[in-house]
């Protein structure tokens, strides 16, 4: 080869490398340039490890495997009781858990031969936590979480609770059918697990927290402190939920990505999902299984959770870093649970 062509070949290649780059990055700072919808922001998406490897991961959680996402905007912090109030005051919507359930739903997911619930208890309400006054096994849920009708999410704790002083707290007691139906009100989705988590990890790949590395404390979310579920310090300053921005934000300037309360994410759970991933290079962009798979509850039809909440304790439930994921029946309304909503960059 000739001389001139030795140094010709390397050149242009790295001119159409150098515009593709310069490409990409005009393409992200035109999205950076577009003022965001109001109370949300934009993650500009990319690849990245889902899921962990390590020794605090659950099961479900690994193995870890490349992911891409494409960028997308979401809310800045959960939906706050003020949100979903403006939302049900325009549409008169009414949650799962102010409606009764039947005894045909509830055996639904109920193990074959269970026997029919009482009709005094098929009545509106919803599970919320209750301390015990004392240490209790933690094999039983039952210990912490009663059945008391009337919760929902006007009545946290049951029809003596309110929501005065807490319309900037997140919203609880929403099934995700009903997040699903704020969403679409508001123009927006529920996010993918592989969004969510790509989200809450701020721009710091491969680091433990959404903040980075360094150990949880009191001031970075709101979790349990103390003995579970008996003895709360509350060193944090909340014995529940917390006032949204409360905590310092990630990265990506979003709030309570770690505690404070579970989010409801689109996709159905399944419980090996990342083994069945494992055998491919990069997923792009994954949505969805078709239907919820999980050994642990064959008859509970679930979606996924993610980020922890007010209850999570390292001797119980570390679920608070990114990668942590949890499943839930999509009708059930719980102390704990709310979510945050995105939307497509082409949705803007």
């Amino acid at each position: 080869m000739p001389a001139a062509k030795q140094y010709l070949v390397p050149l242009v290649w790295g001119l159409l490398a150098f515009c593709v780059a310069f490409g990409a990055v005009r393409w992200s700072q035109s999205f950076r340039s577009v003022k965001p919808p109001e109370g949300m922001v934009w993650v500009p998406g990319g690849e990245f490890a889902m899921g962990n490897s390590g020794e605090d991961a659950w099961p479900d959680e690994q193995p870890q495997h490349r992911v891409r996402v494409p960028g997308f905007f979401i809310d800045m912090t959960e939906v706050t009781n003020a949100d979903f109030r403006k939302f049900v005051t325009a549409t008169k919507y009414v949650t799962t858990a102010e409606k009764s359930p039947t005894a045909e739903e509830i055996l639904a997911q109920s193990p074959p031969g269970t026997p029919a619930p009482s009709p005094e208890l098929l009545v509106p309400g919803a599970l919320v936590f209750t301390q015990s006054q004392e240490a209790v096994p933690l094999d039983n849920v039952a210990n912490w979480w009663k059945w008391t009708p009337g919760a929902c999410w006007q009545h946290p704790e049951g029809p003596d609770s309110d929501l005065t002083g807490r319309e900037q707290h997140p919203v609880v007691q929403v099934s995700w059918d009903d997040a699903q139906a704020y969403a679409k009100w508001a123009g927006k989705r529920l996010p993918t697990e592989a969004e969510w988590e790509f989200a809450a990890r701020g721009g710091l790949p491969g680091k433990k927290f959404t903040w980075g590395d360094e150990p949880l404390d009191e001031r970075r979310a709101n979790i349990w402190q103390g003995e579970f579920p008996f003895k709360n310090t509350q060193a944090d300053g909340y014995v529940r939920t917390a006032p949204v921005k409360s905590f310092p934000a990630n990265g990506y300037g979003l709030f309570d990505m770690a505690g404070n309360v579970w989010e409801w994410c689109d996709d159905w759970y399944v419980r090996d999902l990342y083994s069945q991933r494992a055998s491919q290079s990069v997923i792009d962009d994954p949505q969805s299984p078709a239907a919820s798979a999980d050994p642990t509850q064959p008859f509970m039809k679930q979606r996924a959770q993610r980020g922890g909440s007010f209850l999570c304790n390292d001797a119980y439930c570390s679920r608070y870093r990114p990668s942590a994921r949890h499943g839930c029946s999509p009708d059930t309304g719980m102390s704990h649970v709310g979510f945050r909503c995105v939307m497509s960059a082409k949705a803007k």
